[in-house]
């Protein structure tokens, strides 16, 4: 049995997004968050799922407790985040993601999934249920790895 300390958990957290209104300014700086969150994560053993939805960052994030209040202590103070809001934290069994840092927004090939989720109200009251992120992003995952032919995941 772990001890508290080193127990697997994941947070869901999310926060207004403060990046440029510049299309391409803004593409430069998602993709500098992916390539200092991935190093991280990969050194801290975190995984991780963030979407990206109408100015608002939505992240799940899986890994030994300590390990996660660190990484979420980073994010929290990232002037890329503002009004940082746990929605969850809890102990789990296992990890559902697979990699230390994927991300996704909504496009013409996943708007199904995001009209179901109807994150958008939510996001506005300030009040985005865990169920419906965490599903959200398990439905994001779940698509890409069937466009990548990958029918399952072994975790």
């Amino acid at each position: 049995m772990r001890n508290k300390r080193n127990s697997l958990i994941h947070l869901i957290y999310f926060s207004r997004a403060l990046l440029s209104a510049d299309a391409a300014a803004r593409a430069r700086e998602l993709g500098e968050i992916a390539r200092q969150a991935q190093k991280r994560n990969e050194f801290s053993v975190i995984t991780s799922f963030m979407i990206l939805e109408q100015g608002y960052f939505l992240q799940v994030l899986e890994g030994e407790r300590s390990s996660v209040q660190d990484t979420f202590a980073r994010i929290a103070n990232d002037r890329r985040h503002r009004d940082v809001q746990i929605v969850e934290w809890r102990e789990i069994v296992k990890r559902e993601f697979m990699t230390s840092f994927n991300t996704a927004q909504r496009t013409p090939a996943n708007e199904a999934l995001f009209q179901k989720a109807n994150l958008q109200p939510m996001l506005q009251r300030g009040t985005p249920k865990a169920a419906i992120v965490y599903a959200l992003a398990r439905s994001l995952q779940a698509d890409t790895m069937a466009k990548q032919g990958i029918d399952h995941l072994f975790v």
